[in-house]
């Protein structure tokens, strides 16, 4: 929460101080308050539905046999959700941010002069493999020191080799072989990393979402925000499967689960109710607005397109268990591809 409340401040401090600019944004045509508040409020209600809905399926899928992680159709859901995520960085939160730094209602000098949104994006999936990077580093080294100590009367000794692990324990004159030991460090390697994931794709979308429900939220027009409700509904659901099942993954506890899945769900909603707050003082088209907008989602692009590349796609489709299996090869491809695809048609919209 006190996060959202950061993001909102940030947001809210120079849009308030915008200033105008002679564009089509200021315009009074097709306005009606009346009509626009009936609009943002379906919007409020159904992508707040979306949102937990989408985000929930994959966690409470693991209840479901078929919906386990440990099953080939887990594999092809999260593949059509990271095609979700690819479309998003890509055909809807990237092109936004160049049009906001390249608007003719920004200085020519720097804002012309240089492409900002991809050099943002390009600095954001570079500090987003370093987070990544960082924190799983510091988690497994936390985790393995903590199961370091052992008892001053047992002598441990292991020999690695060919990828087993023999320990010889004297306290017990035991004599163990085998990958076990093996396959638990690397399961809680894998744990630690999902953990890692699911928060820095939730980061990546938190903020687009709440530019995009600002946007929605400070808009008077109903020819506007009409299509938008849709096109940002079904693009809350997608986007939730996407990080749902990253966080089925992470085997969070309880508490830590309902906390993510509230933030998700509650983040554009928030934005809409900010976007309604200030729709009286703020103009789309100021140069404070333009440049917000513009460097947040090219940084929010920069992080999903790392995050669905790297994390989700590249882990997947190179997992000994997927080459090995060709149906499951061209499931996952065809559902990459579906995802992808559905989500790049909502740019008509959206």
């Amino acid at each position: 929460m006190k996060i959202m409340t950061f993001f909102g401040f940030i947001l809210l401090c120079p849009l308030l101080v915008a200033a105008d600019c002679s564009s089509k944004g200021t315009s009074l045509e097709n306005r009606d308050k009346a009509k626009a508040l009936q609009f943002k409020l379906v919007a409020i209600t159904s992508i707040l539905i979306a949102s937990a809905l989408g985000v929930c399926i994959p966690i409470l899928g693991k209840k479901i046999p078929a919906l386990r992680p440990e099953n080939d159709i887990f594999f092809m859901i999260k593949a059509f959700a990271a095609g979700v995520i690819l479309a998003t960085g890509f055909i809807h939160v990237l092109p936004d941010a160049f049009d906001s730094l390249t608007s003719p209602c920004l200085e020519q000098n720097p804002w012309g002069n240089f492409p900002f949104a991809g050099f943002v994006a390009m600095v954001s999936a570079m500090g987003t493999m370093m987070i990544d990077t960082f924190a799983t580093n510091y988690y497994e080294r936390a985790h393995f020191k903590k199961e370091l100590p052992v008892k001053e009367d047992t002598h441990i000794h292991e020999v690695v080799h060919d990828g087993h692990v023999h320990v010889h324990t004297h306290a017990t004159h035991g004599h163990a072989h085998g990958s076990a030991f093996v396959s638990e460090d690397l399961s809680t390697a894998d744990l630690i990393r999902h953990r890692v994931i699911s928060q820095v794709l939730e980061l990546g979308i938190v903020v687009h979402s709440i530019i995009i429900g600002i946007s929605l939220g400070a808009s008077y027009r109903p020819s506007t925000i009409k299509p938008l409700v849709a096109a940002l509904t079904f693009h809350q659901f997608f986007e939730g499967m996407g990080l749902g099942g990253c966080i089925s993954q992470a085997k969070f506890k309880s508490k830590a689960i309902a906390t993510m899945v509230l933030f998700f769900s509650l983040t554009t909603p928030t934005g809409i109710g900010i976007g309604m707050g200030i729709s009286s003082v703020y103009n789309e088209n100021g140069p404070s607005a333009l440049m917000v907008e513009g460097i947040f989602n090219s940084a929010s692009a920069g992080i999903l397109i790392y995050m669905a590349l790297v994390d989700l796609l590249a882990t997947d489709f190179t997992s000994p268990r997927m080459k090995c299996n060709i149906r499951l090869q061209l499931g996952a491809h065809l559902s990459l591809l579906l995802g992808s695809g559905c989500m790049s048609l909502l740019a008509k919209w959206a």
